[in-house]
């Protein structure tokens, strides 16, 4: 946590932006009604039923996640350019 407190006390340096991942989990749905159509004097009703498809969650606290996403090149090409931050944790 002190690596993460230490790098957003650091001065801001456009060659090296830090980047913040929001790591909450998503609930995936799926639309299950139609638009309905306007009529005559009424806007477009839409009826927010869905139906549930689970949830998603991307673990950006460590490395290993890149690769799981990546192929190993490709992650630790990613893991190298996101620095102290996300090796050290």
């Amino acid at each position: 946590m002190e690596d993460v407190l230490d790098l957003y006390a650091e001065e801001y340096d456009p060659h090296y932006p830090v980047v913040c991942f929001d790591e909450s989990p998503y609930q995936l749905v799926r639309e299950v009604r139609t638009l309905l159509p306007a009529q005559k004097g009424q806007p477009r009703r839409y009826d927010y039923e869905y139906k549930c498809e689970g949830s998603c969650n991307l673990n950006t606290h460590t490395g290993a996640a890149l690769y799981e996403a990546f192929e190993p090149a490709e992650a630790r090409h990613i893991l190298n350019k996101f620095g102290v931050c996300l090796k050290g944790v």
